[in-house]
């Protein structure tokens, strides 16, 4: 893999370049790998270099060496593939890669097509894990402010993929793990985790984007078709899942029930107080009762009535792979602190507030002053089962500063209740996996709601606020790289608003809907008010006529002065949505549920278009 600059004939997609049609500034740096930080990492790879090996020992399939192919459509096959491999890598973005990497792999010129599947998983995830190992190994190279950034965002996402891969294998081949069959993810799952390795992979490249020298040389070629690998993976375990219905013989466990299936008392939507019917006794208890009558586990505190004064020791202090719900209320007051995550490790806690405007999680990192916009975030989020509710998250860098992130997440089945997330450009992170925005305000200018999850808004308010000279508002920026990744931007039953300083400017600023980040890009607008700040013509370009003939874009029975489709643009993949059934794929029901995780949240929801 070549980091350059991604220009729209590119069919990865393009990246968030300075002359695109909203000013915008290239990324930069990040904090210094501690030598303890180096130490684990360097223990982590090698454990997931171990585990692959012995995984394929105990399944029975000897590991071959790294793929010498480039993952480009001329690179020549070095071998004559078998029918099974012929016909599978056909269904791939990169055929040409996918049959040369798995001819490296021996025993797969004997597997069937369904033996491929996990054959496939199994390979990737030993590149993923190499890679991660080769680049622990450059930790100690002398490193400029932007090198070290880009590269401690690539351990980081590194050390995602590779987890998102070890799950995805267990789920296809759960035996090959340690010869005993584990719980495993639902198909939705799978596809979630290779989405998000895929944009991982890709977020990691970007880093480098605009850096030169010996380290972007030596991770360029750590990360050598990774991005290609993991897109072949999610290809061929797409297509297996669309023949027959039962995945190919594939053993999946776990396999989604459908949301057609499900009844409306199951939902929520006859129950008083719309939970839903199975919620927890002490979820429906804690999501009902007011703050102050609400058990957590940790109370933060800046005037010391607390368990702690900072977030960063209460996220700290909290347990590792929690399977329950671990509460931490911060009182109101005023909170910035550098580096506040949440990692993946952290999974199940759910931060309690105050209030919007009462408590507040603010910083105002942002990429002008040396930082990649991955690490501008006041607040971020990867551990799985992330909840915040009654909280507002800021960045107050300004719009002068260009991308400054107010919250990240990227944890699965994370949900953001009744919070306020305060920015400019690159307000609010949405960058992988499952989550569910609902009743919240964002606030911002340029891509103001950006990323690759599979994201739900619904009744939120998305305010555009007044942009620096030369710029124009675009809400979103979705930047879905592969046609199978399942992610994209769904915005139901909200409000579209100019924020107050943009009042008086709407004659001459114009809101547009979203622009295509890259090259599939997904949004659409369901059942939402648009006020007149919305241009008419709807939506923008990236650059000239990029991606527009693949990105999805629309619109479903909006209303208000903004929502008028007569003028809208007549791009190939824009779309004013008509049908009912192609509209509720976007509903919370059939979009991000999967195995039916948020209801358990405790988090009120519509489940389908319905208001």
């Amino acid at each position: 893999m070549e980091f350059a600059r991604i220009g729209p004939s590119d069919p990865g997609g393009s990246s968030r370049r300075s002359d695109a049609p909203i000013i915008a500034k290239p990324t930069s740096s990040s904090p210094t790998t501690s030598p303890s930080n180096k130490k684990k990492l360097i223990f982590l790879a090698l454990v997931a270099v171990v585990l692959i090996v012995g995984s394929a020992i105990s399944a029975g399939i000897v590991i071959g060496g790294r793929s010498r192919g480039s993952g480009k459509n001329g690179v020549a096959i070095r071998g004559k593939p078998t029918e099974a491999i012929s016909r599978t890598c056909s269904k791939t973005q990169y055929p040409n890669l996918c049959v040369n990497s798995l001819l490296d792999f021996p025993g797969s010129t004997t597997a069937t097509e369904e033996e491929l599947v996990h054959i496939s998983f199994n390979m990737t995830l030993q590149h993923l894990s190499k890679a991660l190992y080769t680049s622990t190994g450059i930790s100690y190279v002398q490193m400029d402010p932007l090198e070290r950034s880009a590269y401690g965002d690539c351990l980081e996402l590194l050390e995602d993929s590779v987890d998102a891969l070890a799950r995805s294998l267990a789920s296809v081949a759960p035996s090959a793990v340690d010869g005993s069959i584990k719980e495993a993810g639902s198909t939705d799952d799978v596809m979630t985790w290779l989405s998000a390795a895929l944009t991982s992979q890709d977020t990691c490249t970007e880093g480098f984007a605009e850096t030169s020298g010996s380290v972007r040389d030596q991770m360029a070629g750590n990360l050598k078709d990774l991005s290609e690998l993991v897109s072949n993976c999610l290809a061929i375990f797409s297509a297996s899942g669309n023949e027959g219905g039962d995945f190919s013989g594939v053993p999946i466990q776990n396999r989604r029930r459908l949301m057609g299936e499900n009844s409306a008392d199951e939902w929520g939507r006859n129950n008083p107080g719309n939970f839903p019917k199975w919620l927890s006794r002490r979820d429906r208890r804690l999501l009902s009762l007011p703050v102050s009558e609400i058990q957590a586990d940790i109370i933060v505190s800046k005037k010391g009535d607390g368990t702690l004064k900072t977030i960063a020791e209460a996220i700290k202090k909290a347990p590792e792979h929690s399977r329950r719900r671990f509460i931490i209320y911060v009182r109101a007051g005023r909170y910035e602190e550098k580096d506040l995550k949440v990692g993946k490790k952290k999974t199940n806690l759910m931060f309690i507030g105050d209030g919007m405007g009462e408590t507040i999680i603010r910083g105002q990192r942002n990429v002008m002053d040396g930082l990649t916009t991955f690490h501008t975030a006041s607040f971020a989020a990867t551990g799985a089962g992330f909840i915040a509710r009654d909280i507002t998250f800021e960045n107050y860098a300004g719009p002068s500063k260009h991308q400054a992130v107010a919250l990240r997440v990227g944890a699965d089945h994370a949900v953001v209740h009744r919070c306020e997330i305060l920015g400019y450009q690159d307000t609010c992170y949405v960058h992988s996996n499952r989550q569910f925005f609902r009743e919240c305000r964002i606030y911002g200018t340029v891509d103001f709601i950006f990323g690759n999850a599979a994201v739900v808004f619904q009744n939120c308010s998305l305010y555009a606020r007044k942009p620096m000279a030369q710029q124009k508002n675009t809400i979103t920026a979705q930047n879905r790289k592969d046609p199978n990744q399942n992610t994209g931007i769904s915005i139901h039953n909200c409000q579209i608003l100019p924020a107050p300083d943009l009042v008086s400017e709407k004659g001459s600023v114009y809101t547009y809907l979203g622009r295509p980040w890259k090259l599939y890009s997904r949004t659409v607008y369901m059942l939402s008010f648009m006020d007149d700040h919305i241009h008419p013509r709807g939506w923008l370009e990236w650059d000239a006529s990029f991606a527009l003939d693949t990105l999805y874009y629309g619109e479903y029975m909006n209303y208000g002065p903004g929502a008028a489709i007569g003028n809208r643009v007549r791009w190939p993949g824009y779309r004013v949505i008509t049908s009912p059934l192609e509209a509720k794929r976007f509903t919370v029901a059939e979009f991000i549920s999967g195995s039916s995780w948020l209801p358990s949240t405790g988090v009120a929801f519509l489940a389908g278009l319905s208001t």
